[in-house]
């Protein structure tokens, strides 16, 4: 069986490439990507301040609230990122199809 810690690192591969992929559509929103590249930045701080949960309080992060909502905060600043992005990008296309009528 595969351990939670094994399958997590596993999953970035399949993530490095959809970011691949979604970086090189000119349909793609850039505040959209930054909000997928902006999950990244949620993972790479959210593994350390795990492993200092751990080292220093003996238990998981989601039993330390001010670590926990700090590495939180990542993820909720990608969300925002990925949800104005794509609004933005419905907006022009609206104002765009509009515009052709």
């Amino acid at each position: 069986m595969i351990s939670k810690e094994t399958l997590f690192v596993l999953s970035l591969f399949p993530y490095l490439g959809f970011l691949w992929f979604i970086r090189r559509s000119p349909q793609m929103p850039r505040l959209a990507l930054y909000g997928f590249y902006g999950t990244l930045v949620f993972v790479a701080i959210t593994i350390p301040a795990a492993i200092y949960a751990q080292i220093n309080y003996g238990v998981s992060l989601a039993d330390v609230d001010w670590l926990h909502g700090g590495a939180e905060v990542f993820l909720t600043l990608a969300n925002i990122l990925l949800v104005v992005g794509f609004a933005q990008a419905i907006r022009e296309l609206k104002m765009k199809n509009e515009y052709k009528e």
